[in-house]
């Protein structure tokens, strides 16, 4: 008997004694396992995924740009230049891909400080970078808003005491912080207009209480993740230099 008929023969007799009773699971037991430096390398599983790990670590150090400052979210009270860049590029690089399939134009970009999760360092930007200051799978998409509603998201900009990334929308506050003006590509905003504003799908849920977002005419989804965004507009340009600008201040 061949080891195949073996085992044939064991799975027929396992499954006629338990036909011949009623077997029950009355128990669970389990143990937990710390997963540490100190675990024992598997040679064989270690030789299986060395390859791959070091195709991945190629594509992620692969050097797309310079950034010639080191960069935080925590340089500025209304605006910081990472924040900056990075709304910019979601309006660079997205805004051609929705006027193609809509002929329609992008009015301005709302991300979130939270979601910034990394400094970028100066020196070499690579593509480990991207999935740094961006590791969630976070998408584009576009939202038409009503006055109305954007006049709720300016509000909580001028109240929300953290540097929300915006890109191409102007807010002024007075010295008290109440809003004192705001402008879209220089020119005063038209509250009786829809606008489109690109945004994230996490704020689009409600995410930071956004709850504006809740309310609107419609959503297009740009298939289009932050972090590639972050990486096509890195590979396109040989020097990031963002700057801290006047697009959200307080008067003193």
């Amino acid at each position: 008997m061949n080891y195949k008929q073996l085992i044939l023969l064991f799975s027929i007799l396992i499954l006629s004694a338990c036909k011949k009773q009623d077997v029950y699971l009355n128990k669970i037991e389990g143990k937990q396992i710390n997963i540490s430096d100190s675990l024992e390398i598997n040679k064989n599983v270690e030789d299986f995924i060395k390859p791959y790990r070091e195709h991945v670590n190629a594509n992620l150090d692969s050097v797309l740009a310079y950034a010639v400052d080191t960069y935080s979210k925590s340089d500025g009270d209304y605006n910081t230049a990472i924040g900056n860049m990075m709304a910019d590029a979601v309006y660079e690089q997205s805004n051609p891909v929705f006027k193609s399939r809509t002929g329609e134009d992008i009015d301005f970009v709302l991300l979130n400080h939270g979601g910034i999760r990394s400094i970028i360092s100066k020196g070499n930007i690579t593509t480990r970078t991207a999935y740094e200051v961006m590791p969630f799978d976070n998408s584009t998409v576009v939202v038409k808003l009503k006055g109305a509603q954007v006049k709720e998201l300016i509000e909580y900009l001028s109240k929300a005491k953290r540097a929300h990334p915006i890109s191409q929308l102007n807010i002024v506050l007075d010295v008290d912080g109440n809003i004192k003006s705001t402008s879209l590509h220089g020119k005063p905003l038209d509250f009786s207009k829809t606008f489109n504003v690109a945004t994230n799908d996490y704020l689009y849920n409600g995410g930071d209480h956004m709850d504006f977002f809740k309310t609107n005419d419609s959503l297009y989804v740009l298939d289009y993740k932050i972090r590639n965004v972050l990486i096509d507009y890195f590979t396109k340009i040989d020097t990031l230099k963002p700057v801290i600008d006047n697009r959200f201040i307080q008067l003193k």
